[in-house]
C-alpha cells in the first residue's frame, strides 16, 4: 500500500512539475507577444506621424511627447491625444487625433498635423467602416483626395470655405459619395479651429495630463 502511495504522489509531483513549466512558459509566450504587439503599434504608429509630418522638421521623441484632451472630440468618451514636434524645444507642429462621428457608416478617425504658423503639414486616415470603392477612398492608399488637405488653412482656402463643393465649399467630394467627404472636411476644419484657439496650451511644456487630472 506505501508502495502504491508513493508511486501516486510522486506521479502527481511530475504532473503538478509539467503544470508549473506549462504555466510559466505559457506567461513567458504571453509577455512576448504583448510586448511584441506593443512594438508593432509603436511602429505602425511612427509611420502615420512621419506620413503628416517629415521626421526632418524635429528632434524631439513625438510619440512620448502628448497631451490627452476631452474638449477636441467631445462626442467621444476617450480623450484625444496630441503628439507635440519640436525643434530644438521649439514648438514646430501638432499631430492630433480627430474623431467623427458623422461618417456615412459611423467613426473615422483622422490623424492630424497643422503647423506653428496654422498651416497643416498632412491628414490621412487611421479608421473608417466607409463603403468600399466609394467612402474608403479617403484612404491614401486608395485615392490622393486626403492630399487636398497639404498646405491649406483657415485663411486658404477662407474658413468659410471649409466645405465641400456641393455645399458651396472649396474641396472635392468623392464620386458616389459626400457624406463622407463632408465628415472629413468638417473634422479638419474642427482641427484647425482647436488649434487656433488653443495653440499656446497644446504646447505648454507643463501640461502632459487629461484635463481634469491631478
Amino acid at each position: 500500500m506505501n508502495a502504491i502511495i508513493k508511486k501516486t504522489l510522486s506521479a502527481a509531483a511530475i504532473l503538478g512539475g509539467f503544470s508549473l513549466l506549462g504555466l510559466g512558459l505559457t506567461s513567458l509566450t504571453f509577455h512576448k507577444t504583448e510586448a511584441k504587439i506593443q512594438e508593432n503599434e509603436r511602429q505602425a504608429l511612427l509611420a502615420n506621424l512621419k506620413a503628416v509630418i517629415p521626421e526632418s522638421l524635429y528632434d524631439n521623441d513625438i510619440v512620448n511627447d502628448t497631451l490627452e484632451v476631452t474638449d477636441l472630440t467631445p462626442d467621444t468618451t476617450k480623450p484625444t491625444i496630441i503628439y507635440r514636434a519640436r525643434k530644438k524645444d521649439e514648438p514646430v507642429a501638432a499631430v492630433m487625433t480627430v474623431i467623427t462621428p458623422n461618417g456615412y457608416s459611423g467613426n473615422i478617425s483622422l490623424l492630424v498635423a497643422v503647423k506653428t504658423d496654422g498651416t497643416i503639414s498632412g491628414v490621412r486616415t487611421l479608421s473608417h467602416r466607409e463603403t468600399p470603392g466609394l467612402g474608403d477612398r479617403i484612404e491614401i492608399e486608395r485615392s490622393d483626395w486626403i492630399l487636398a488637405f497639404d498646405e491649406k488653412s483657415l485663411d486658404e482656402p477662407h474658413q468659410s470655405q471649409w466645405d465641400v463643393k456641393r455645399d458651396g465649399g472649396h474641396f472635392d467630394q468623392l464620386t458616389g459619395a459626400t457624406i463622407t467627404p463632408r465628415a472629413v472636411v468638417g473634422a479638419v476644419k474642427k482641427a484647425l479651429l482647436y488649434f487656433k484657439h488653443n495653440q499656446a496650451r497644446i504646447f505648454s511644456t507643463t501640461e502632459s495630463t487629461p484635463e481634469g487630472g491631478n
